[in-house]
Parts: structure tokens; sequence; C-alpha cells
């Protein structure tokens, strides 16, 4: 089937050729691996205006700061990670053997082999960072790669095909744009591994495509997650880096907080301290401001408004935090507002769904123990957030939950961090990258075994005799 890509070539030829030049090239050196990561590195570099330009395009209304610091900063630092640390990846591991063979001769270890042809789909809230970071680990593992990034973000999508197909071949990187029937035949393919990023509905047809080959997954996909406000915490402090979390690219992120937990007699201090902290982000207003992002499209926008009207039909109160009390019936893109919606009941499909847009529930507990029980009520996120100073209770919520990663005193920041693995656990998916995480996610450890020339061995063959009898035996004790 030939589908757009890198030429004219249909997926499938240019998977067996990727798989082609694997085989004949060998595994390849690291100053190949670091020529590929400076490759991406001289991208991002050389295209960032454009790259800035296509997400503005894609998004209506894009921030440009925001857009250089998550797209562009972002991938050059988790590629420069794995620059620096690639060569010390790549060196063979010593293991033990077991007694007493180490004693007489015998060697283990294990070597860290690319695996192939790696399949990346990427989504288009961060379409260019979702892309090039998974890189970083990819390319660090001496793999080859093929790409299919959002129709969503079609403009973008097209540059990186560009980019791709400036400085490097299609045996080395090709990519294939196109809608939901170009994702469906590449999720098909034979891939040595692919990783998803974006929803848990999508991913489950990834998964069942990818189980007819038997191809290794990582998903990294999302969910609901959650913050837990603690009465030990700085309210101010904790409010203006959630919202800063829940209006960065207008909360459509994949880790943005889905909904906060407060005492119940703090939560009038953390909605006026929520609405406060948007005011200073946003003094001159949002509908004009430059570093406020729109929502991608229509459909979304209908799908979050939908949320704001389903909840208030309920019974909830929804606050607008809009700090210049503008009109956003009438804008030229898809800008939504801030809000919070207050004391929300399970009922309601703001509860339900990921919310991927700056709408923010808040919930109330007299306990904290009853926060750490609706979270565990609930499928496993892929971030959870913790804000307070009480060591205890820090320690309850980090032991009584499970998730994919952890900030404690602010939101989304482990995702920065490559030297921690960033993946998800369950429903918020599986698989985790991001340096040397990311550089084993996508190597097959090598297990290497070289016995011993001493012929003491001999006694585990047949015959048995009585030295065999001895050796089960000291194993057969407690």
């Amino acid at each position: 089937m030939a589908l757009e890509g890198g030429g004219a070539r249909s997926m499938e030829d240019i998977l067996a050729a990727q798989k082609a030049a694997n085989l004949r090239d060998g595994i390849p050196s690291v100053e190949q691996r670091v020529d590929w990561l400076d490759r991406c590195i001289d991208l991002l570099l050389d295209y960032r205006v454009q790259i800035e330009d296509a997400l503005a395009e894609d998004f209506g209304h894009r921030s440009r700061d925001a857009s250089r610091f998550t797209d562009v900063v972002g991938s050059i630092g988790a590629l420069k990670h794995a620059k620096k640390h690639v060569g010390k990846w790549m060196r063979t591991e010593k293991r033990k053997v077991e007694f007493p063979l180490g004693l007489i001769g015998s060697k283990a270890e294990v070597r860290y082999q690319p695996k192939g042809v790696v399949g990346v789909i990427s989504p288009w809230n961060f379409p260019v960072n979702l892309t090039f970071a998974p890189l970083a680990g990819v390319l660090a593992a001496g793999n080859r790669v093929m790409i299919k990034p959002s129709e969503f973000t079609e403009a973008t999508s097209e540059l990186m095909k560009s980019m791709f197909a400036r400085s490097f071949s299609e045996e080395e990187i090709a990519v294939f744009t196109g809608g939901p029937e170009v994702g469906a035949e590449f999720s098909k393919l034979a891939f040595d591994h692919m990783i998803f990023t974006g929803a848990t509905s999508i991913a489950r047809h990834v998964m069942r495509a990818a189980a007819d080959n038997l191809v290794p997954l990582t998903l990294e996909l999302g969910g609901k997650s959650p913050v837990i406000l603690g009465r030990t915490a700085d309210m101010t402090k904790a409010a203006t880096r959630i919202m800063a979390g829940k209006t960065l690219n207008a909360g459509q992120i994949c880790l943005a907080p889905d909904y906060a937990i407060v005492a119940e007699e703090q939560a009038d201090s953390f909605i006026g301290a929520a609405q406060a902290a948007v005011n200073t982000m946003y003094p001159s207003g949002l509908k004009d401001n430059e570093d406020y992002t729109s929502v991608v499209n229509q459909r979304h926008y209908d799908r979050l408004m939908g949320y704001i009207e389903d909840a208030r039909s309920k019974g909830a109160e929804v606050v607008e935090i809009n700090p210049m009390g503008e009109d956003f019936s009438q804008q030229p893109y898809h800008k939504i507002p801030p809000h919070l919606v207050l004391n929300p009941t399970d009922d309601m499909t703001v509860m339900q769904d990921e919310i991927f847009g700056p709408i923010l529930p808040v919930k109330t507990y007299t306990d904290p123990e009853q926060a750490v029980a609706y979270v565990n009520a609930n499928e496993r996120p892929l971030g959870l957030y913790y804000f307070g100073e009480d060591r205890a209770e820090k320690e309850m919520v980090l032991q009584s939950t499970i998730s994919g990663g952890v900030t404690v005193n602010d939101v989304i920041f482990h995702v920065g961090q490559e030297d921690l693995p960033f993946g998800g656990v369950g429903p918020s998916g599986m698989g985790s990258y991001h340096g040397y995480d990311g550089f084993k996610e996508f190597s097959h450890p090598r297990a290497v075994y070289t016995q011993t020339g001493n012929e003491i061995i001999a006694m585990l063959r047949p015959p048995y005799g009585e030295k065999f009898r001895k050796q089960i035996g000291a194993r057969l004790k407690r």
C-alpha cells in the first residue's frame, strides 16, 4: 500500500529497507549514534522559527515562547543528554555467575543491542517534542526510525517531514503523514519496537494491531492526574504552580493537573489564590494575550465547553477566571479562559474523561486519607502531585498510591528530568523512556555467558555420580 511518506515508496518498502540496512551495516558505533543525535539537534536549531510558525498555524494561536521552551529547548535537552552519556550507556555490563563457576573461569555479561527499526506515533499537543524526545533514546540505542506524526497538526507534521528528509536518508529516518487510515496501517507494521503517545482509547487499537506481529510497545498515555494539597501546603505558591501547569498550552498536556483535592476549610483560600495566580500571569487579559494558547480545534473546543455545561447542569458551581472580563464568544481562535469546577460529582463528564484543557475540578476532603482513597478508586494516572510540608503525610500519599510519576510541591516537572524514567502504569501507559531508561527501553539486553574450560562441569553430565548428588543435595537446603 503506497501511502504518504518519505518519497513515493510505501511504508512496507521503507521498513524492509531499514531492516536490511540494519543487518548490512551492523551495530552502529558510538560515533554514528552521536552523529544522528547531532543532526537532530541541528534541525531543531536551524528550523526553530519555522517550528514556532507551524505550531501557531496549527493551533490558531500558540505562544511562541511556550513553543520554544517546550518543543524546541525541551527536545534539545533530551538529545544533548543522550549525546553526553551514550558512550557510557553502550558499555558491556559484567554480571556474576553462579558459584563456583566464577572461580574456575566462567563469565557473564549483558550487551545492549539495537532492536532494529522503531516506529514512533507522536501526538498533536507537543508534536515536535514528543517526536524528538523519544528519538534521543531510540537513536542512542542505535535504531532506525519510522515516524507517523498527528494529522491534527498538519503544518507541523509536514514541516518535520521536510526537516528529516533534509538530514537523514530513508534508511535512517522516514516520516509518513496523513490521516487515521495511514496511522492504522502504520500500527500494523512489523516493527522491532513501537512507541505511541496519545489517548488511551487509541492505544487499545494500536496494541491490538501490534499484537499480530508481537511488536513490543511503549505506551505514553495520560489519564486524570490528581493534585493532593495537604493542610501544610503554602496555598499561594501551590495555586500558582498548579495554575501555571493548567494554563501552559491551555492545559493540553498529558501530565496537566486534572483535578485538585483540598482540605474543606482551605477551599476558599485555594480558589482565591488560583484566581490571583491567573491574574498575575496574564495581567492584560487572555483573549489577545500572546502567552495564552488556544484550544487546538473546534472539536476539542466543543468537547471542553460541553464539560463545563454538563457540570453546570448537574449542579456544580463553575468559576470562570477571566481577569479582564473579556467576551470569548467573539474570537478568531478557540481560546477558553481557565475554569474551576467546584465540588464536582462523579456523574459529571469532567470527572470521567481526561480533560486536556484549561478546566480544573476542585474537590474537598476532611481527612487526607479520603483524598488518597478517591485517587485509588480511579484508574492509575500518568502523574500525581502532592503539596505540603508534612513528611509523614507526603510518605503516606507516596506509599498508598500508584502513578506513572510524581512531582512534590509542583506539577509536571518530573517529566523534565532526563535522569528519571518517564512513563505510565496500567491505563496511563506501559514502559518508560528518557535518559538511560530510554536507552534501555529501545535496546535488547543480550545475555552472554562464556563457559569455563575446566572440565569439572563434567559432573553435570550423565552418568550421574556421587559428586553430582552431593552438589544437588547441597542446594536442597533452606
